[in-house]
């Protein structure tokens, strides 16, 4: 970049980190004007912006620039992939997505805990997506592919135990919350689950103590309240 086109980047980049978009999208057009081959996170930001406007066309347009300028733009072909999924078009998301992952793979030695955690959450939404549609199979493969680049992420390995319950594999559901609780002792919807878990296997006073330590954590928490009524009730 020349020093004036720096000056834009660093007014453009400011303005894209307030959420000044309109006053961002001058700066960053500005640089691309004369240099329509260059600059892919200049493209990048451009696809970003238009997205959240919900230009669809200009966000596909300027993030497929961007990877023109630098195929292995890991995050320009997440945006990309995020951009398609929003639109319906879930087998282009796909396949553009794995294509950042294997281009991660590929390019990556010293691991990015930022592209890393990006690609986590995008397995998981991919899981969500398949969960929501009853392909709960897929789902699991897609939270464990989310799981083996963020171990730690407690939502996620949640929802898969959410997903094992789904399938009937009661033990497999009950190690995956037991895991959430040890990730994180104060996340709520692991203990809950996991009472449900108990309950249904008939385990009634383990159940209790579920709901009990989940009420222990959030003293207002609505579902732990019920779920130990229905408890109490059954308990003679």
């Amino acid at each position: 970049m020349t020093p004036e086109q720096q000056d834009l980047y660093e007014e453009g980049r400011n303005f894209f980190d307030q959420g000044k978009f309109d006053a961002a999208t001058r700066c960053f057009l500005e640089i691309v004007r004369d240099n329509p081959e260059r600059f892919a996170d200049v493209y990048n930001k451009l696809g970003v912006i238009y997205h959240r406007k919900g230009i669809s066309e200009k966000a596909i347009s300027c993030l497929e620039m961007a990877l023109k300028v630098n195929p292995i733009y890991t995050e320009a072909a997440l945006n990309l992939a995020i951009v398609f999924n929003d639109l319906g078009q879930y087998e282009e998301a796909q396949k553009i997505f794995n294509r950042a992952v294997k281009a991660v793979s590929r390019t990556r030695t010293i691991k990015d805990p930022y592209i890393e955690g990006r690609l986590a959450n995008e397995h998981a939404r991919l899981g969500d997506q398949y969960y929501n549609l009853g392909r709960l199979k897929e789902a699991i493969a897609e939270y464990k592919k989310a799981l083996k680049l963020r171990p730690k992420f407690p939502d996620i390995v949640n929802q898969l135990g959410i997903t094992y319950k789904e399938i009937g594999d009661l033990e497999a559901a009950i190690k995956t919350f037991i895991k959430a609780q040890e990730i994180n002792p104060k996340f709520l919807p692991a203990f809950i689950h996991l009472g449900i878990i108990y309950y249904m296997k008939g385990f009634v006073d383990m159940a209790f103590r579920e709901w009990k330590k989940a009420l222990a954590i959030d003293p207002e928490n609505r579902d732990a309240r019920i779920y130990l009524s229905f408890v109490s009730s059954a308990k003679p």
